[in-house]
């Protein structure tokens, strides 16, 4: 595996000898089995702002939090069994006085490590003697439960080979592509940066073809684009172990069939 750029939490690297369906199997642990927290219950205790209790609940719920994994377990592991106590859930608190704008950041959690993501999200705007009092249950979940709870996306293209021909509009090709692949050296195109390419094939119709671009079926640019719950570290660590955990089930499920 070669790491090609880490640009604002984002992690884009090569990785080589491996199938579409093994990536897509990376892909879909990191949607539907990556823990992260979210808000899942709402009390709302005083509200006369001009939306309804259902609207505030649900923007609520959408707010992005940093998660401390280490710290919490999801609630049907917890020894609690569901009921709620500190090890599974976290309540965060909200009380606002008009006029102002809310925001996620005036949320006081529990736990300093577990905070909105983005502070400045809007979830209502309040009116002179309006007023919005809330507390916010945050637990830890999956995106199999919803989508809310998924950390972040990973992606993948095919790693791309350019072969240039008797290209004519050189100093076109250069400005049309919109990731700055290619360089002139002298009169000549070459390729200045063969990993930016997303094989968009913009050169290739601009060169009526005369340039060759096609993307590998065994080597694969992939990137993991976190939403802020997690790292891309994290990310990769958890879909790790996620992975083994899924194989040792697996294991002990074929064992019951002998």
């Amino acid at each position: 595996m070669k790491l090609l750029s880490s640009d604002k939490g984002e992690f884009r690297f090569l990785v080589k000898d491996i199938s579409p369906a093994e990536l897509n199997a990376f892909r879909r642990i990191i949607i539907n089995h990556l823990p992260s927290m979210a808000v899942d219950t709402v009390e709302i205790l005083d509200n006369s702002s001009a939306l309804f209790d259902e609207i505030i609940a649900q923007r609520i719920g959408l707010v992005v939090l940093k998660t401390d994994i280490e710290s919490y377990f999801v609630k049907e592991k917890c020894k609690c069994k569901g009921a709620g106590c500190a090890r599974c859930t976290l309540d965060l608190s909200l009380e606002a006085q008009g006029p102002c704008i809310v925001t996620a950041d005036m949320f006081i959690s529990k736990d300093p490590a577990v905070v909105p993501v983005h502070g400045k999200t809007p979830i209502v705007k309040l009116l002179e003697n309006q007023s919005l009092r809330v507390v916010a249950h945050a637990i830890l979940s999956t995106g199999k439960d919803h989508i809310k709870y998924s950390p972040g996306l990973m992606y993948y293209q095919g790693n791309p080979s350019i072969k240039i021909g008797n290209v004519k509009n050189v100093e076109e090709i250069v400005e049309i592509c919109p990731r700055k692949v290619f360089e002139l050296e002298g009169k000549k195109l070459k390729v200045k940066n063969n990993d930016a390419c997303v094989l968009c094939n913009a050169c290739v119709d601009a060169s009526g073809n005369e340039i060759e671009v096609k993307g590998s079926g065994k080597d694969f640019i992939v990137t993991i684009e976190p939403w802020g719950q997690l790292t891309a570290l994290e990310i990769v660590e958890g879909m790790v172990d996620s992975l083994h955990e899924q194989i040792d089930e697996l294991s002990e499920e074929i064992k019951k069939l002998k």
